[in-house]
C-alpha cells in the first residue's frame, strides 16, 4: 500500500499538518524540518492523493484530451503538441481514446473522471451539439474539430471550406480539369466530409468546370486501404481523372500506391494532393502536397480557452477560434522539391 501523509508525518517526527505545508510549499517552515520531511517522502515515496486535494477545493493540474484515433498520425501529432504546451500551463495531460463511438464520447463528456481532471478537451464525432448541452458534468470543456460547430461551448477548428478550396484551386492552376475527390461520406451529415467536399465544389464552380459525381468517390474511413481502394475505383472509368484531391493524407499515401502499380506516374497522369499535413508525406515517394493546418496553433487556442474557463468558471459566453492552415505544395502535384 501507498504510504500516507500520517506515515510521511511519522518518519520525519513532525505533525501531519508540517508535512502538508511542505507539500504545498507554504513558507514559515524551517529549512531543517524541509528537509527532513522531504527526506521522509522520498523514503516512502509518498504521492499526493489527487481526488482528496480536489475536494478540499484545489486543482488536480491535470487536464484531458479525448481523440477518436491515437493510431492516427494525424491526432498522435496534435496530441503530441498538447503535451509540449500544457506543460506552459503547469498542467499534465491525460490522454483518451474514443473511437468516435457515441457511447464512449459520452462517456467522456459526463464526467466519470471528472474528479481527476480540472478541464477537458474532445474532438468528438458522434455526439450531437443538444447531447454535449445535457451533459451531466460541468467539467471546463473545449470542443476540436467542425462536427459541433453550434454546440453552446468553446470550440477550436479550422476552416474546412477554405482548406478543400485551395487544395482543389491549386489542382486547377495546374491545369487539371478531371479533378477527383476521394472522402466523401454521404450518409454522414456535417462535419469533416461535408465541408471539404462543399470546398472542392466551390472551386470547380469557380473554375468553370463541371460537377461530375461520378469523380467524388466515398471513403468509410480515412486510412491508407480506402484511399487505395478508391483510387482504383477512379482508374477503372472510362475517363479517368487527371487530378485527386484526396480528404486526408492517409487517404493520399493510399491513392499513391494504387497509381504507382498501375504504372501511372504522379503528378504526370495524376496530381495528387492531400490535407492534413502528416509528417509522413513529407517522407513519401513522391512527397505529398497537402494542407497543413496548424497544429500547435489549434494546440495553443485550445489550452488558452480551457485555461480561462477554468478560471472565470461557466459565466463567461463561449468563444470560437479558427486556427490557420497552409498549403505545402511537393512533388504530387509538380513541385520538383519537398518542401
Amino acid at each position: 500500500m501507498s504510504a500516507s501523509i500520517k506515515d510521511v508525518a511519522l518518519r520525519a517526527g513532525v505533525s501531519v499538518k508540517t508535512v502538508s505545508n511542505v507539500i504545498n510549499d507554504f513558507p514559515f517552515v524551517s529549512e531543517a524540518t524541509r528537509a527532513k520531511v522531504r527526506a521522509a517522502l522520498d523514503e516512502l515515496d509518498y504521492r499526493p492523493n489527487l481526488s482528496a486535494r480536489l475536494l478540499r477545493g484545489g486543482r488536480t493540474g491535470v487536464v484531458a484530451l479525448a481523440v477518436p484515433e491515437i493510431a492516427s498520425p494525424y491526432f498522435a501529432e496534435l496530441a503530441a503538441q498538447f503535451v509540449q504546451q500544457a506543460k506552459g500551463h503547469g498542467w499534465t495531460l491525460l490522454i483518451d481514446e474514443t473511437q468516435g463511438a457515441k457511447d464512449n464520447e459520452r462517456v467522456v463528456l459526463d464526467g466519470i473522471k471528472s474528479h481527476l481532471v480540472d478541464g477537458l478537451i474532445v474532438s468528438p464525432l458522434a455526439l450531437t451539439a443538444k447531447e454535449v448541452d445535457q451533459r451531466r458534468d460541468r467539467t471546463p470543456l473545449v470542443l476540436l474539430g467542425e462536427r459541433l460547430v453550434h454546440a453552446p461551448v468553446d470550440h477550436v477548428t479550422i476552416d474546412n471550406v477554405a482548406g478543400a478550396q485551395a487544395a482543389t484551386d491549386h489542382l486547377v492552376a495546374r491545369g487539371r480539369t478531371r479533378i477527383a475527390a476521394i472522402g466523401s461520406q454521404p450518409h454522414v451529415s456535417g462535419g469533416t466530409a461535408a465541408l471539404r467536399l462543399r470546398g472542392y465544389r466551390a472551386s470547380l464552380r469557380a473554375a468553370k468546370i463541371r460537377y461530375d459525381a461520378s469523380l467524388v468517390v466515398p471513403a468509410k474511413s480515412y486510412h491508407r486501404p480506402d484511399g487505395y481502394a478508391a483510387m482504383n475505383v477512379l482508374l477503372d472509368l472510362p475517363h479517368p481523372p487527371d487530378a485527386v484531391f484526396c480528404f486526408n493524407d492517409l487517404l493520399a499515401i493510399g491513392a499513391l500506391r494504387a497509381l504507382h502499380e498501375r504504372g501511372r506516374s504522379v503528378p504526370g497522369d495524376v496530381a495528387v494532393i492531400g490535407f492534413d499535413g502528416i509528417e509522413e508525406g513529407e517522407f513519401h515517394t513522391p512527397t505529398l502536397s497537402t494542407i497543413r493546418p496548424e497544429k500547435g496553433e489549434i494546440a495553443r487556442l485550445a489550452l488558452a480557452m480551457l485555461e480561462r474557463r477554468i478560471t472565470e468558471g461557466p459565466a463567461t459566453s463561449p468563444q470560437e477560434a479558427y486556427a490557420p492552415f497552409q498549403l505545402v505544395v511537393r512533388q504530387s502535384t509538380g513541385d520538383t522539391l519537398s518542401g
